[in-house]
């Protein structure tokens, strides 16, 4: 059974820095790409940043050049570095696990950007 652990989610003054990380366990074999995806209330969850098998990385716009996503394959670990970080960017933040034919998702963790 395939379980993602997150950590690193807190309160941050505006401008300020969070790494958050993602540790998969379990049936991971088939991976094929990992990413992170956030909801504000009362919006839908949105992708942040994927990253493939390949190591091909895409973001969305509103955090290309502040956000970084990053894997490390021995740890079966995904990072989402955060700098510059604005009150927008709030919201509860989901690792994903992408396999063939599903999806896994963390338990989310809040990140909370004071102004």
């Amino acid at each position: 059974q395939v379980q993602l652990v997150e950590s690193g989610g807190g309160l941050v003054q505006a401008g300020g820095s969070l790494r958050l990380s993602c540790a998969a366990s379990g049936g991971i074999g088939s991976l094929n790409a990992m990413g992170w995806y956030r909801q504000a209330p009362g919006k839908q969850r949105d992708m942040v940043a994927t990253i493939t098998r390949g190591g091909s990385t895409n973001y969305a716009g509103s955090v290309k050049g502040r956000f970084t996503i990053s894997r490390d394959n021995a740890k079966n670990t995904v990072y989402l570095q955060m700098n510059s970080l604005k009150p927008e960017d709030t919201a509860v933040y989901y690792c994903a696990a992408m396999f063939p034919f599903s999806t896994y998702w963390g338990q989310g963790t809040q990140v909370t950007v004071s102004s």
